[in-house]
C-alpha cells in the first residue's frame, strides 16, 4: 500500500469511528415489520464467493456531523466496574486482557473483544468477564497501544492515532495466541466490538483468516458488496435507529451489500440511541441492550460452541 493510499485509509478510519465511546439458513435479508423493542432483518444468503483480493476499508458518510456533535454523542459514565477476574497478557508487543472460564480446559471457544474509542478500559474488561462466565476464553484487545482516554478529546485523539495497518496485525496475532495457548487452544474463534470495535470486528470478519462469528454493534458498515466478499463467518449486527452517526440508511445499504457478496447475516435494530448496550454511556438503555444480548448469546453459541 503507498503511503499516500494509507494516509487516506487512516483518515478515513478516524472520521468513521469519531462517534464512538466507547447461523440460520441462507437468504437473502429482509426487512421485518415489528418495530418494538426491535426489527430484525434477517440475511442468510447464497453460498459466499471465493475470498477476492483484501481492498483498503472506506470511509463512511458522516452525516455532516461536526467532530464536536461526534463527542457528544457519548458521554463516559462514572462509575467502578464489578472486579475484574483475567489478567493481562503480551501479544504482539503489546498487554491484552484474558478472561477465562472457571475450570474450563482446553480446547475452549474464543472471543475477541474490542475496545470503544475510550480504549480497554475496564468496562471493557467487564465484557470480557462476562463472556468468561458464558463459557468462552475472552481476550480483549488493545488498539491504541496502551493508551486509555477518559475525556471525549484524548479519546479522538488517541483513535485518530490508530494505524489500520498495526490494527490488523495485532488481530490477528490475537487469533493466534488464541489458537496456540496451551490454556485455550480455540476450537473456534469469535469476534465482538462496540462502534470503534464494531467497525474493527466486521474488519476482523475480512481480514482475518478462520474466524467463525463476527458480531458488530453499531460500527461504520461497508456498503459495497465487493469490498465484503473476504468476510467468510456469518455476521450478526446490532444497530440503532436513533443513531445519528451509523444512519438507518448506511444499516440499509450496509444489509443489501451483504445480500448481493451473498453473506449469511442477521441485522438487528432498536429503538435506542447510539452507544445503547454500554454500560459506561449516559446513552445507556437497559431494554434494549437486554433484547440485544438476547440476540447476541444463542448466536455466539450456535457458531462457536
Amino acid at each position: 500500500m503507498s503511503a499516500s493510499l494509507r494516509l487516506l485509509v487512516a483518515v478515513g478510519l478516524s472520521l468513521s469511528f469519531a462517534a464512538c465511546s466507547g447461523g440460520g439458513e441462507k437468504g437473502a435479508p429482509e426487512k421485518a415489520a415489528e418495530k418494538a423493542p426491535e426489527k430484525a432483518a434477517e440475511a442468510a444468503p447464497e453460498k459466499a464467493a471465493e475470498k477476492a483480493p483484501e481492498k483498503a476499508a472506506q470511509p463512511m458518510d458522516t452525516n455532516g456531523l461536526s467532530e464536536a456533535e461526534f463527542k457528544a454523542l457519548h458521554a463516559l459514565k462514572e462509575g467502578a466496574t464489578p472486579a475484574l477476574k483475567g489478567s493481562m497478557v503480551a501479544i504482539g508487543g503489546g498487554q491484552h486482557y484474558l478472561s477465562l472460564p472457571a475450570g474450563a480446559q482446553a480446547p475452549a471457544p474464543a472471543v475477541i473483544v474490542i475496545h470503544e474509542w475510550w480504549g480497554l478500559n475496564d468496562h471493557i474488561k467487564h465484557w470480557a468477564d462476562r463472556l468468561a462466565a458464558e463459557g468462552y476464553a475472552a481476550l480483549a484487545v488493545d488498539l491504541y497501544g496502551g493508551a486509555v482516554a477518559t475525556t471525549p478529546d484524548a479519546a479522538m485523539a488517541a483513535m485518530k492515532a490508530v494505524d489500520p495497518a498495526k490494527a490488523t496485525a495485532t488481530l490477528q496475532a490475537a487469533a493466534q495466541f488464541l489458537a496456540d495457548d496451551a490454556r485455550v487452544k480455540a476450537s473456534k474463534t469469535g469476534v465482538i466490538g462496540w462502534c470503534f470495535g464494531g467497525a474493527w470486528s466486521l474488519q476482523a470478519g475480512l481480514k482475518v483468516e478462520g474466524l467463525d462469528a463476527v458480531v458488530m454493534y453499531y460500527g461504520r458498515t461497508v456498503t459495497e458488496a465487493e469490498a465484503l466478499k473476504g468476510l467468510e463467518a456469518p455476521l450478526l449486527g446490532v444497530f440503532a435507529d436513533q443513531d445519528d452517526h451509523i444512519t438507518a440508511d448506511s444499516v440499509d445499504a450496509f444489509e443489501k451489500a451483504l445480500a448481493a457478496a451473498g453473506k449469511t447475516a442477521t441485522i438487528h435494530r432498536y429503538d435506542a440511541q447510539h452507544a445503547f448496550a454500554n454500560p459506561s454511556s449516559d446513552r445507556y438503555d437497559q431494554a434494549a441492550a437486554s433484547a440485544a444480548w438476547s440476540k447476541v448469546e444463542p448466536f455466539l453459541e450456535a457458531h462457536l460452541k
